[in-house]
């Protein structure tokens, strides 16, 4: 077998490899917000299912902030923006190595974490998605809806049970007016 034989039968392989690549980055990429660099919602589910099977302590969380649209109308949506990552920011802090964050869309953000216990607190999470935000000299208001659901309280611990009882503890704290959380 002579050279040219060699780099004939190699090229399908590297042209396979180099495709399989692209198509991975593409996955990735697709599985990641690319304002927050959060998990989308389809990065996220695949994650925290695999997390909330795993531990038994895990409670999930949904964030959704208030009047938002307020901001994008009033404030233009470069600010907007500004809010939305500094909400992923604040919200990753916040689950450091115990979990994971995720923008499901819009200003919709979920997390997961594994040792709630090991995490500031939700009093802490609603006071620090509350600071702040400042954007091209303007100072913004920003609060947020807490609801979280508990693994160990769910009568079937899955995250579609998860999400929905955080999701109605979310809308009861909207329901109690700005800067609520509820589970």
């Amino acid at each position: 077998m002579d050279t040219h034989d060699v780099l004939a039968a190699g090229l399908p392989t590297l042209g396979w490899a180099v495709h399989g690549g692209l198509l991975w980055r593409r996955l990735a990429t697709a599985r990641r917000d690319p304002l927050t660099g959060l998990h989308t919602r389809t990065g996220f589910t695949a994650r925290a299912e695999r997390l909330l099977a795993k531990h038994p302590h895990a409670a999930v969380l949904l964030v959704d902030l208030d009047d938002f649209k307020a901001i994008n109308d009033t404030h233009g949506h470069a600010a907007g923006d500004a809010v939305l990552t500094a909400t992923a920011r604040r919200l990753t802090s916040w689950c450091g190595h115990h979990g994971i964050a995720a923008r499901l869309g819009g200003d919709e953000f979920a997390a997961i974490v594994t040792d709630p216990a090991r995490t500031p607190g939700l009093f802490a999470l609603r006071i620090t998605l509350d600071e702040l935000v400042s954007h091209n000299g303007c100072v913004l208001r920003v609060s947020a809806s807490v609801g979280h659901a508990h693994r160990a309280h769910l009568p079937v611990p899955t995250l579609t049970d998860a999400l929905s009882k955080a999701d109605a503890a979310m809308y009861a704290a909207k329901g109690h007016g700005r800067r609520n959380t509820t589970r």
